[in-house]
């Protein structure tokens, strides 16, 4: 059973480093201390396999509790253990320090939790590889004892079986004595040394192991005989047999005689390049983005942290630029993700040319990228790198015989003026490109601190419009439609308010983008349209029936069931098909024409009506008006009021009206304020309008009460002179 100390005075860190070790091994038994004083205590009656200590502690530091440790001579089973150093400290004063003091490795903080399992599992086969060879040593030099042959025997048979048993071992093995002869060397290491055991057993230790190698080896075997300690595992390099470079781990320790004194270093290498070159891979994936091979979010936000520190103590600056291509999504919807893919590639070609080699540029995800420009002299020096960005992505890009086209958009930070973390500096960023989009792409903005609160109230709106789908904060008003053949209220558009936290109502041009935005536009809209069908179905069975249209938002009709939504809303209300009328504007159903074509088949079928809202600011195409089932065209307000003093609208209108009936369709005029415009749209035989000239949009019960005052029956309005309004309050 493996057994690992802990070592570290924050609590935190004690439980995070003794759940690391307890997955080490099966089994493995952790010991946690946070006083150095009590783990040299228990070190005393105790082994253990491998300790982990923190470096900076009140009252023994990790170096001095190292020296401690290797120096408990009353127990010997401790004196060569691996101990790890985990220190925040980069200066290289301090790892000497923790080395000098007898440590076999240190982790700088924060640990990398799949760097400190690898060392620390390596460490333990290390220790696991001494202790079996210490072990066989000591059986060997048992049976010597007992033995009943002669010495000289004894020594041939054991060296013999020694060298026998150490060939099995995986690992480079040598022996030395105190004049640096080579008195022994296993197959692995003569194979190494592109020699045999034979040769190499007798000769200086630099025919083992080379020039440079063998000196710096002769001198760690020197402090082993005067300490009779052993030496800590250490990474080094060496050449191969085919001369290649290769990296071995490499420890040493005392081989003693009957009377106790250090006759030989026994040396164990263990070759681990492979090793090295898949962490290598494993961390170059881990840090960079496999389509263009620029490093990622991570490896971004590490060269962040660093440039955020160099800052805090220098008048270091640095300009972070938050990158994203406008319209990408076009061109992986019309051209497949193949070309999109290759697109990507060419951009991250052109950034990297763009920048200078302490620049890094990194891919964050799908059509974004960030530049990290570092050692600024000031703000116009971001402004320079991103207006290079937009020239060079303004050529077109050749992809697999096509001839794309591109821009970009950018958000420019500079710290430490605009964020003194990562994270803030990143967000900031981002909503500086989202200016940049709103204000027409293709282009760069300084990030600004209105922008972080505009992020922050519409943050605040989406929270509450969460709030209020569950506190039922939306209400519906209603504004009549009016025939102009019998002067009657023949229907009421559905219009959504929000009363905010129970206050005044919110108009919907406040809150709707968010919603759109963040996706609770479908919820709202179902609420919207659950709610009106209820009312007109209360009408309905009030004896004044009416029709009521209710706007789908586009969000709802491309990512919704809108008939399964509308039949359940039917269903639940029991409204008359015939009473409900969706409103949707040319741009829908122009989007996904064939899609739209067989949507509003299927709720024609189910006998609801459909209009075309907003009708000429569009395609107003007479092909699509005729390849859709629509029953009614609304004019959009813009043409009603200019159509009295503006001929173009005045003739517009009357070229919609004369569409909407040669394709027997019903024409409605919106926005109607003026006795005048309802004169002009009655001689061009308008069906119905609707506007503030008869009445803004009005709670549910104050329409109630209008049809009531003006039709004890139901609907009728008298016929105003045009001098007057219609009457309605």
């Amino acid at each position: 059973m493996v057994t690992i100390l802990i070592l570290d005075d924050r609590t935190t860190n004690r439980d995070i480093f003794s759940r690391l070790a307890a997955s080490l091994d099966r089994g493995a038994r952790v010991e946690a201390f946070g006083d150095p004083q009590q783990a040299l205590e228990w070190l005393r009656g105790n082994s253990v396999d491998l300790v982990v200590t923190d470096f900076r502690m009140p009252g023994m530091d990790g170096a001095e509790f190292t020296r401690r440790l290797r120096a408990l001579g009353d127990n010997p089973a401790v004196a060569d253990v691996p101990v790890i150093v985990i220190t925040a400290y980069n200066d290289r004063a301090y790892r000497l320090r923790a080395l000098e003091a007898g440590a076999t490795d240190f982790l700088l903080s924060p640990v990398d939790h799949y760097e400190f399992m690898t060392r620390a599992r390596n460490l333990l086969r290390m220790r696991w590889q001494q202790q079996v060879i210490q072990r066989r040593a000591r059986s060997l030099e048992q049976e010597l004892e007992d033995s009943a042959r002669t010495r000289e025997a004894l020594l041939r048979d054991s060296r013999k079986a020694l060298a026998q048993v150490i060939d099995t071992v995986p690992a480079m093995i040598t022996a030395a004595d105190r004049q640096g002869r080579c008195v022994f060397v296993n197959a692995s290491q003569a194979a190494f040394s592109g020699s045999t055991p034979e040769a190499l057993v007798g000769n200086e230790i630099e025919r083992v192991f080379g020039a440079e190698r063998g000196a710096a080896s002769r001198e760690r075997d020197r402090h082993v005989f005067e300490t009779g300690a052993a030496l800590a595992e250490q990474e080094e390099e060496a050449v191969g047999p085919s001369g290649e470079a290769r990296v071995l781990v490499t420890t040493k320790s005392p081989l003693r005689d009957s009377a106790g004194q250090v006759v030989t270093v026994l040396t164990t290498s263990l070759d681990v390049t492979d090793r090295k070159m898949a962490e290598r891979r494993l961390s170059h994936m881990a840090h960079h983005d496999a389509l263009t091979g620029l490093p990622n979010r991570i490896f971004l936000s590490e060269r962040l942290r660093h440039e955020l520190a160099r800052g805090r103590n220098s008048r270091h600056a640095f300009a972070l630029l938050f990158l994203d291509l406008d319209r990408f999504k076009s061109v992986n919807d019309a051209l497949g993700h193949h070309l999109g893919d290759q697109l990507l590639q060419e951009v991250a070609r052109r950034l990297q040319q763009s920048v200078r080699p302490e620049d890094t540029v990194s891919r964050l995800g799908g059509d974004e990228f960030a530049i990290l420009q570092a050692g600024i002299s000031g703000p116009e020096d971001a402004a320079a790198l991103a207006a290079r960005i937009v020239e060079s992505l303004s050529a077109p890009f050749a992809c697999d015989g096509q001839v794309l086209s591109t821009s970009a958009s950018l958000g420019i930070t500079v710290s430490p003026r605009d964020g003194r973390d990562a994270a803030g500096l990143l967000r900031n960023a981002d909503l500086a490109m989202y200016r940049a989009k709103a204000e027409g792409r293709n282009g760069w903005r300084f990030f600004a601190a209105a922008m972080d609160e505009r992020a922050r109230e519409a943050m605040r709106v989406e929270r509450d419009l969460r709030l209020g789908l569950e506190r039922d904060e939306f209400v519906l008003h209603y504004q009549p439609q009016i025939s102009l053949r019998t002067h009657r209220i023949v229907g009421a558009e559905a219009l959504l308010r929000w009363r905010r936290g129970g206050g005044a109502l919110v108009s919907p041009g406040v809150f709707l983008p968010v919603a759109e935005e963040t996706g609770l536009i479908g919820p709202i809209n179902e609420w919207v349209l659950r709610e009106a069908c209820r009312q007109a179905a209360a009408w309905a069975r009030a004896g004044r029936p009416l029709r009521i249209g209710v706007n789908l938002s586009p969000i709802q009709f491309r990512r919704q069931d809108v008939g399964q939504i509308v039949r359940r809303a039917l269903a639940e209300t029991g409204l008359d098909p015939a009473l409900l009328e969706l409103e949707l504007t040319e741009g829908i159903l122009m989007e996904q024409a064939v899609e739209s074509a067989v949507m509003l088949q299927e709720l024609r079928q189910l006998g609801v009506c459909v209009s075309v809202d907003d009708f000429g600011t569009g395609y107003s195409s007479l092909n699509y008006v005729k390849s859709f089932p629509v029953d009614r065209l609304k004019i959009d307000q813009s043409f009603v009021r200019g159509m009295v003093s503006d001929p173009n609208d005045a003739a517009i209108v009357r070229t919609i009206v004369a569409l909407g009936h040669s394709l027997r369709l019903s024409v409605v005029a919106e926005g109607v304020e003026t006795a005048e415009q309802l004169a002009r749209l009655s001689q061009e035989n308008c069906d119905e309008v609707q506007g503030y000239y008869f009445s803004p949009p009005i709670p549910a019960e104050a329409l109630s009460r209008l049809l009531a005052e003006h039709d004890p029956a139901g609907a009728f309005i008298p016929a105003a002179s045009p001098a007057e309004p219609y009457g309605v309050p």
